[in-house]
């Protein structure tokens, strides 16, 4: 399957959830797409089905693909602790969606476009690979030729702040302070779900 670049609202109302931000779509038609959307009267999903759908969901929330996410998973029941948890930390720390959450894109496909354009550093050096894992203490900044970009500066004049991330404005550049617990993760997806799918 490749990356998914259709209608972002079509997604959202499949899942009944604005998983790619505020969705005027969604509020106007919240059912799901298609002619027979607002009449079709579904049996009772069943326990795969579910859970099937919450993992589609995570992996268009983050933009990971099968594999990577598959890999995501494995890498996350090899740690001890809770893999659901763990599972989406390991999402959260992913260059891409770090550049997101500190602002300096607006979704987390114009921050993966950022990273493989060669607009972000990691400890002063350029990375632009988006799945780059981030780790506690790494600084991610705009390289130093892309902090005019207009983009960037409309971005980051709408940013909105992360406990686990700390910001400097006059350089441009973010840290990952700790690594986010589950209740400073605001996305709305029912991890365990998806580890009882993975441990079927």
């Amino acid at each position: 399957m490749a990356r998914y670049t259709g209608p972002k609202s079509k997604i959202a109302r499949k899942f009944k959830d604005p998983i790619f931000g505020a969705d005027k779509t969604l509020e106007k038609k919240n059912y799901p797409p298609g002619m027979h959307g607002q009449g079709r009267r579904r049996g009772k999903q069943s326990e795969y089905a579910v859970q099937l759908a919450e993992k589609q969901k995570a992996k268009y929330t983050y933009g990971i693909l099968e594999r990577q996410f598959s890999n995501l998973f494995k890498k996350a029941s090899s740690k001890s602790g809770i893999t659901g948890e763990l599972l989406l930390q390991l999402c959260e720390a992913r260059l891409d969606n770090v550049v997101y959450r500190l602002g300096i894109a607006p979704t987390r496909d114009a921050a993966r476009q950022f990273v493989s354009h060669r607009h972000i550093t990691v400890n002063g050096q350029i990375v632009n690979i988006p799945s780059y894992s981030i780790k506690v203490g790494e600084v991610i900044a705009v390289r130093e030729k892309s902090k005019s970009l207009e983009k960037v500066t409309l971005s980051l004049a709408n940013r909105t702040s992360y406990d686990w991330l700390d910001w400097n404005s006059s350089e441009m550049s973010g840290e990952m302070k700790i690594t986010p617990t589950r209740d400073q993760i605001p996305e709305n997806i029912k991890e365990q779900l998806i580890v009882e799918l993975y441990s079927k």
